[in-house]
């Protein structure tokens, strides 16, 4: 009685062991499965934002859109695509073309010290003065303010010539024009701001939708290709009196020598 006792424990012993090794190596084969497939899923999202990326990296900037768009070219303006700007007494011949970069901080100068001359003398009449407007800092310094105050420069030539000349002295003036370092020009809010200083364009509502919704941004690339292209320009700011260079001067003095030396006079 004893000894078949015995062997009926073992026996069932062995079975509930078996049957703990089945439990257990169905467990471990769920829990291969689940790790496999949470793995697959892993992989696969990291392929997806992979490649989501790859796409994203891939897809044009906001300026190289513009580049390709339709041009709207502002008011003001003549030549192919609008990237003439000429202001002044149109019966004058002589013509002062200034090729600038709104970033640049020599241009800043040259307009702080002159600026106000020049127009001067396009008021008076001894000259027209035609711009060039380039975007080249805008890779070297990196940013996009170059692009965006120029898009900007626009909407003030829309508006008029002098909101154009007065909108420009602003930017390149001691107070609103931004060091190197700095890209100030890249955000809407500071060139309205700065434009607010300029009265036909204090809360224009017309300058400021134009500024935000990029209006002019197509304008402005190709002005600035205009500017890549022009002859004899290699630095901003860059001068012909009537097509011929000439070097960038430094005082009040030597800018009514240039002029004098070019044949310009009243």
């Amino acid at each position: 009685m004893s000894k078949r006792n015995s062997q009926a424990a073992k026996t069932a012993a062995r079975e509930r062991l078996r049957q703990e090794r089945e439990r257990q190596a169905k467990r471990a084969k769920i829990k291969r499965q689940v790790i496999v497939a949470c793995s697959v899923v892993g992989v696969l999202a990291i392929a997806g934002g992979i490649s989501y990326a790859v796409v994203q990296n891939n897809q044009p900037t906001k300026w190289e859109k513009a580049a390709d768009a339709k041009v709207v070219a502002p008011a003001n303006t003549s030549g192919k695509n609008g990237t003439t700007v000429v202001i002044g007494d149109s019966k004058t011949g002589n013509t002062v073309h200034l090729y600038e970069d709104p970033r640049c901080p020599a241009c800043a100068s040259f307009e702080q010290t002159i600026g106000e001359n020049v127009n001067k003398g396009m008021e008076d009449g001894k000259y027209k003065l035609s711009f060039t407007i380039g975007t080249f800092l805008d890779p070297k310094l990196t940013g996009e303010g170059s692009k965006n105050a120029l898009s900007a420069l626009g909407a003030a030539l829309n508006v008029s010539p002098d909101a154009f000349l007065e909108y420009k002295t602003a930017l390149y003036s001691a107070k609103y024009h931004p060091e190197e370092t700095k890209d100030d020009f890249a955000e809407d809010s500071y060139l309205i701001k700065v434009a607010d200083t300029v009265d036909a364009l204090k809360n224009n509502k017309k300058f400021q939708d134009a500024v935000e919704k990029g209006t002019y941004d197509a304008w402005a690339m190709k002005m600035s290709k205009t500017f890549d292209t022009a002859k004899d320009v290699d630095s901003t700011p860059s001068i012909k009196i009537n097509n011929k260079k000439i070097e960038v001067p430094s005082s009040v003095a030597a800018w009514e020598t240039a002029l004098k030396d070019a044949g310009v006079t009243k």
